[in-house]
């Protein structure tokens, strides 16, 4: 989980920016982080405008993540930098929205932590598409004390039968003492359960 600089939340109300206000003190690293969600109305996208601001402003992007859901484009990115290059940054980020009309959310962060105590698996479920899917299978996960990392689910019509369809790939992060084939058991009596056809498998990469 990504950890923010002690800071309040600052809407800018003339631009529909939200920012946190770093402190005035600066670290004594060079590893100071910009987290970033941009948002744009498709065809339009915020990645190449976020990209080049990080890259103007002398910061690295390290992590990003692009979707498309409903009619909008996401872009959420992780900027690293030294002090000044991420002040510079959140600058050209401010000017970014009443250039563009882009809706604008950033903080400081930190790194996420390693976690070696957690073993990621992938999990695929598909079903005939029903209220409540979704928050079943985080609700059974939480229960096991097992993190979701990533996800992406959505429904769709089948293409042969015209039916309404749910799909969700999830990676997850099982801690290593748990008995897995126990835990795969017990998820696919759950699916079972829930009329879903799933799998569990170990990540190989």
């Amino acid at each position: 989980m990504l950890s923010c600089a002690s800071a309040a939340l600052k809407p800018h109300a003339a631009t529909g920016i939200h920012h946190l206000a770093a402190s005035s003190a600066r670290p004594n690293t060079n590893e100071n982080y910009l987290l970033i969600n941009a948002f744009t109305t498709h065809p339009e996208s915020p990645l190449l405008s976020v990209s080049r601001r990080i890259t103007e402003a002398g910061c690295n992007l390290v992590d990003a993540r692009l979707s498309t859901v409903g009619r909008d484009v996401s872009v959420i990115a992780l900027a690293l930098g030294s002090w000044d290059a991420i002040a510079k940054l959140e600058s050209s980020l401010s000017r970014l929205d009443r250039e563009e009309g882009m809706r604008l959310f950033y903080y400081r962060t930190g790194p996420k932590p390693l976690q070696s105590n957690l073993l990621p698996y992938i999990v695929e479920v598909v079903a005939a598409d029903k209220p409540g899917i979704l928050f079943q299978l985080a609700d059974f996960f939480d229960r096991q004390g097992i993190t979701i990392e990533n996800l992406h689910s959505t429904r769709y019509r089948a293409m042969q039968t015209g039916a309404d369809m749910f799909s969700a790939q999830i990676t997850v992060g099982i801690p290593s003492n748990t008995h897995i084939a126990a835990l795969r058991d017990d998820f696919l009596e759950f699916c079972d359960h829930l009329n879903l056809d799933a799998i569990m498998d170990p990540m190989k990469f």
